[in-house]
């Protein structure tokens, strides 16, 4: 495994470690260039984490993406044939990213990203894949850091751009670029900015997950969508409710499960803003929640005050007749899980769940692969695949797979 090559290369590497019958390697020097190789324009290529695949033309990053997702499929998902995959270009390849996380190094005044396979701080003056916006507020958090006025017990900034403002927020929740105020840390609260996506309005800030790149992802909406609608759609973890808003208006009823408070309120505050009466979002952990909704129906894993949070609920609590009716009619069942996947638990509720239909947007290929093993196991079959080059010039890809219940 040779870092930051191209396909077709020749060169001179040096080992760098072994993992069982894998080396890993780094390039000394290219005796003959790929035809797909081409010149990195980032100064930071090579020392900066953040780009990987900027040796690459554009095609050639394409096809290394969808490669990428179909070895995943047959080497961890098992499949003996995979699907046929549609990846979806971006429309910008630089100049994308609208959030984007900086470290920081107090000590050393050091700002931009981990140095790869380090944690220290490369010092970035200028980012190729910042959307213009965040590379101006870059640039204020650097004139902050040589005036310093900048917290020394910051580690990291994430910013994220609105369509009219930016939210910016440190690790320990303060808004760095603010003024001092009469606040117990000195500091203001985080901004809350206002994004619209496909016509759909949604209120958040720095803190909560959104899409990186905001050009992509109505494509990414309609591919998670597609044609459908019915009854009742269950929406795991629904951040600030991206696909909860639509599916709003699809479905009669839709419930979305999110983890983090903060993220929850946002999501209902947008269903509120866009006059949707007909989802609610649970604050719960996703796997406790299923648990909850097999073990007393929808009522109750919707009822808080009857059933309080709790870490796990033993199997004898588990019941299969809990509102059996509305727990059998589960038209489409849509994840979008963080980059280490579904855990173990949430999987096997949701095949206790058996919902009609299921759609899986993720943004790692590995564990994409290995829950679509469980699921397929489980009594489902792949029915269609569709990658997006959310993140050009790194090796990230997005996917959206969607599944049907074997006949």
């Amino acid at each position: 495994m040779v870092a930051l090559a191209a396909p077709g290369d020749r060169v001179r590497v040096r080992i760098d470690r072994t993992k069982g019958n894998v080396a890993f390697a780094s390039i000394e020097e290219v005796i003959e260039p790929s035809p797909a190789r081409v010149d990195p324009p980032c100064p930071y290529f090579g020392r900066c984490g953040g780009c990987d695949f900027q040796q690459l033309n554009y095609e050639a990053q394409l096809e290394a993406k969808s490669e990428i997702i179909r070895d995943c499929l047959r080497r961890i998902g098992g499949l003996a044939s995979v699907p046929d995959l549609s990846m979806t270009p971006a429309s910008n390849a630089w100049h994308y990213r609208s959030r984007a996380q900086w470290q920081y190094d107090a000590m050393r005044r050091e700002l931009g990203y981990f140095e790869s396979g380090s944690r220290r701080v490369c010092d970035v003056v200028e980012c190729a894949v910042l959307a213009p916006e965040l590379q101006m507020e870059l640039e204020l958090l650097r004139e902050r850091i040589r005036q310093g006025a900048l917290p020394d017990d910051a580690r990291h900034f994430r910013a994220i751009t609105g369509d009219e403002e930016i939210s910016i927020v440190d690790d320990q929740g303060r808004d760095p670029m603010a003024e001092p105020s009469a606040s117990a840390d000195g500091l203001r609260a985080v901004r809350d900015i206002t994004r619209t996506i496909h016509g759909e309005r949604y209120r958040l800030n720095a803190s909560s997950f959104f899409q990186a790149n905001h050009d992509l992802t109505p494509a990414l909406i309609d591919s998670a969508l597609g044609s459908e609608k019915g009854k009742t759609a269950i929406e795991l973890y629904c951040g600030a409710g991206l696909f909860t808003l639509p599916l709003a208006r699809r479905f009669e009823k839709v419930i979305g499960v999110e983890g983090d408070a903060a993220a929850s309120d946002f999501a209902r505050l947008n269903l509120a803003e866009a006059n949707l009466t007909n989802a609610e979002i649970v604050n719960d952990d996703v796997a406790v929640w299923l648990e909850t909704l097999e073990s007393t129906g929808f009522d109750g894993a919707l009822d808080h005050r009857r059933v309080p949070r709790r870490q796990s609920i033993s199997p004898q609590e588990i019941q299969s007749g809990g509102d059996a009716a509305a727990y059998q009619s589960v038209d489409l069942l849509l994840l979008d899980p963080p980059r280490t996947g579904a855990e173990s638990r949430v999987i096997s509720g949701i095949l206790r769940l058996k919902p009609k239909r299921i759609c899986y947007v993720s943004c790692d290929p590995a564990t994409l692969a290995r829950d679509l093993k469980k699921l397929i196991a489980g009594g489902y079959a792949i029915t269609r695949l569709a990658a997006f080059d959310m993140f050009p010039q790194t090796h990230h890809v997005e996917t959206v797979a969607h599944l049907g219940l074997c006949d």
